[in-house]
């Protein structure tokens, strides 16, 4: 196999297929359905993050790693000026509209069709005034994906960001992994998603073997090596959650941007401009326990009314709701700030004292890993609120079985993710899910428990793989 770089993003030249049923199976749909090969194929993986939940959007460093699940674009040039939206899994629709003119709009019930993200990424490069590229032109993209929907493993944005980069791919445009990465975090809010950045950064900047510690401002990825004897587990609640098709979400974006922004206000700062608690933290010069203890003193109701941060802010209603809420959040009359700003601050010292002990690479440090990792869990369950009873039911087999288990992704439903001590005990944890919660689900009577409660390892970024015609 022979490879070759543009800009810093790895480019595979494919001489014979490799063994993957998936990819032959998507190359042959693409062939099927367009009459010709594909020009390349975009490999994006899922991801997991093993610790620092809510936090990227506040401006605090998160730990994820890529995980083998993977969304595959295939993708080709149209002669049209259209975009050719198909799915490999017929139980999703086409889509096919102009590139010059195509709009995004999300219903207002259910979230965005699955094609909608891939427009997300198409419309994130063509539109960005910052980068060169070719004109706007149709394309063919034909999409297999097997991280589940909806489960906490960034299937939507693994989506977004594959499409950011076989659209940067295909109209010339040179940029590193970095650059996508930002770009492909601002697409998301073209469906009105506030994230914060982590699914985006481990898409490009994941390695293998290594999960990686994420910061922002500017944006780095640390490589961390996990002790060796450490096992995660992924396993799925079979609880939906998609965060695009709620206010959930954006509710405690905005929780957390008012905190900051009433906390800067009270110590006589430049409030509009601090909406995030990093950018506060830096612009007092605090610690994270000097900011856990201003919450603790400044932040005194359990629930501000709309009517309170009226008055505490001294903004108008108007002002208020066009300038500090987010459109579907618009309508929110109360405000858990205190206990969205505490969860924030402890996970971020959590963060930070996971991968202290990570390096140590001493005889206990799994063991205090699983401790941090059980600590997220009920911060997540009880100060952000964002669990869901079946997550809480694998944490509970989890406790008993002495397996550090937590919720992953925006949580209220989707995956936990687990760590065990040696291969021993993942197997052990990975039956007694079956047993003791699997087998109570009608739903996973019908599915692949394999593909719902499995072991996974660090694995690299996205890739592009150029295919040469002679291999038809």
């Amino acid at each position: 196999m022979m490879t070759s770089e543009r800009s810093d993003l790895c480019v595979k030249v494919i001489e014979t297929l490799p063994h993957c049923e998936r990819l032959s199976r998507l190359l042959e749909c693409f062939s099927n359905e367009f009459a010709r090969a594909p020009s390349f194929v975009v490999r994006c993986s899922g991801r997991v993050n093993i610790i620092g939940e809510h936090v990227d959007y506040c401006g605090y460093p998160v730990f994820p790693m890529a995980i083998e699940q993977t969304i595959l674009l295939a993708v080709a040039p149209s002669d049209d000026n259209l975009l050719h939206i198909k799915n490999a899994d017929n139980n999703f629709k086409p889509y096919k509209c102009n590139v010059l003119t195509f709009s995004i709009d999300v219903p207002s019930v259910g979230g965005p069709n699955w094609y909608q993200y891939v427009l997300c990424g198409v419309k994130g490069i063509l539109e960005n005034n910052t980068i060169q590229h070719d004109a706007p032109r149709g394309m063919m993209i034909m999409l297999s994906g097997n991280v589940p929907p909806a489960s906490g493993l960034s299937s939507s944005s693994a989506i977004v960001s594959a499409t950011v980069l076989g659209t940067a791919y295909m109209h010339n445009a040179t940029l590193n992994k970095q650059t996508l990465a930002t770009i492909s975090a601002e697409c998301e809010k073209f469906i009105g998603t506030q994230g914060g950045g982590m699914d985006q950064a481990i898409a490009y900047l994941a390695q293998e073997g290594c999960a990686q510690l994420i910061e922002w401002n500017p944006l780095r990825a640390t490589p961390i090596q996990l002790p060796a004897n450490g096992v995660f587990v992924i396993a799925n609640s079979l609880s939906e959650a998609n965060k695009a098709s709620t206010s959930d979400f954006n509710q405690r974006v905005v929780e957390c941007r008012l905190a900051s922004r009433l906390l800067a206000k009270q110590m006589k700062l430049n409030w509009r401009d601090l909406s995030r608690f990093a950018d506060l933290q830096k612009a007092l010069g605090y610690s994270l326990e000097q900011m856990e203890a201003l919450v603790q003193s400044n932040l005194v109701l359990h629930v501000y009314s709309r009517t309170d941060l009226l008055k505490l802010l001294e903004v108008t209603e108007e002002d208020f709701s066009n300038n500090l809420l987010t459109p579907n959040t618009r309508h929110s009359q109360t405000f858990k700030l205190r206990q969205r700003a505490l969860h924030v601050l402890q996970e971020s010292l959590r963060v930070q004292q996971f991968i202290e002990t990570a390096k140590t690479n001493s005889n206990d440090c799994i063991s205090r890993m699983k401790t941090l990792m059980k600590q997220s869990h009920e911060s997540l369950r009880t100060l952000y609120e964002c669990s869901h009873e079946n997550l809480d039911r694998i944490v509970e087999i989890s406790d008993q079985l002495g397996v550090g288990t937590r919720l992953t992704g925006a949580g209220w439903g989707g995956c936990v993710v687990a760590l065990c001590d040696g291969v021993e005990e993942s197997k052990r944890f990975v039956e007694t899910l079956k047993t003791e919660f699997y087998a109570n689900i009608p739903k996973a009577q019908t599915s692949d428990i394999g593909s719902m409660c499995f072991i996974t390892s660090p694995q690299r970024g996205a890739e592009i793989y150029l295919i040469e015609k002679q291999i038809f």
